[in-house]
């Protein structure tokens, strides 16, 4: 098995529309200058960066599914927006049974479906915003397309592959 140097993180691909909307929020409440990266909802924070990772990926048959977004939630200097879907779940544990032997701590953790608008921010901070986007938020719905698989860069994420959901 040949590992490649930049570790690899496994993001979730959401429809366009709630795309959107999380990067705007995104780009209003994240503190700029550690802004590197759009939205996203992380699976796994580091898996090997090997042509088998990728063949496997490229061998999953997952229909589109729903996501239901139910509020928001408080990450101490950050805020993030709750994400509940059994698909969701069901598919996350059967990936990380697949790569139980090479799963960091942090990623054999429970896994709290979120994504992310603002972090890194003191947490007086973090609570007015929390408190603000309670105030005018509406559960809604989301729909999950696919896999994307990042290289980790230290920082920055580069995009390595897309696997579609069908």
């Amino acid at each position: 098995m040949q590992t490649q140097q930049e570790p690899l993180i496994l993001t979730l691909q959401l429809d366009a529309q709630s795309e959107a909307f999380f990067n705007e929020q995104r780009q209003r409440y994240f503190p700029p200058e550690r802004n590197f990266l759009n939205a996203h909802l992380t699976l796994f924070h580091q898996l090997p960066n090997t042509d088998e990772t990728r063949e496997y990926f490229e061998s999953i048959t997952q229909a589109p599914f729903k996501l239901q977004v139910t509020g928001l939630m408080s990450l101490g200097g950050g805020v993030a927006y709750k994400i509940e879907s059994a698909a969701l779940l069901g598919l996350r544990k059967t990936l990380a049974d697949h790569f139980i032997e090479v799963l960091i701590p942090q990623d054999r953790q429970g896994f709290r479906p979120h994504i992310t608008v603002q972090n890194k921010v003191l947490p007086e901070q973090a609570k007015e915003l929390l408190n603000n986007l309670q105030e005018q938020f509406q559960p809604f719905k989301a729909e999950a397309l696919g896999l994307n698989l990042w290289a980790y860069l230290g920082g920055p994420w580069r995009h390595d592959a897309y696997y579609a959901f069908k």
